[in-house]
């Protein structure tokens, strides 16, 4: 025996689960074990389509979907069913990463630019610099 206890790491048995929180904790999706509860709660965690409470049990082949900040969607596959946090290449062996690439960010022209000096802009420049920006007018009702 090496001493190490045996849910520590990855397990071989297929008929393995644990719980959602702690995989989504071991694996390194959260930083802590009550983010990944309090997002479960929340309902930002769904596994095989269903929404999962923080005790749901996660098995190999399983999908875990965790929606994050601003929108983005990480799909994961259950590889192996860990209990505690272990290295970040033992984590990443544990889970198969099928999220949709992120959206290209959207390129915006850069506003024109004044001469330091150049003084105030005249009422031409200026409605230029407000259709470059968007900016509604409010002059007119």
């Amino acid at each position: 025996m090496s001493g190490q206890d045996p849910s520590s790491g990855p397990t071989s048995d297929p008929g393995a689960s644990t719980r959602v929180d702690r995989w989504l904790w071991a694996v390194r999706v959260f930083k802590t074990r009550s983010a990944a509860q309090e997002a479960c709660k929340a309902g930002h965690v769904r596994v095989d389509e269903a929404r999962a409470k923080p005790a749901t049990p996660v098995r190999p082949g399983e999908v875990v979907e965790v929606r994050g900040q601003q929108g983005r969607v990480r799909v994961l596959e259950v590889v192996e069913p860990i209990e505690k946090r272990v290295s970040a290449k033992a984590a990443a062996a544990c889970l198969i990463d099928r999220s949709p690439p992120p959206p290209p960010k959207e390129e915006r022209a850069t506003p024109p630019r004044r001469e330091p000096g150049a003084g105030r802009p005249t009422k031409r420049e200026r409605r230029q610099l407000e259709q470059v920006r968007g900016a509604k007018r409010h002059w007119r009702r």
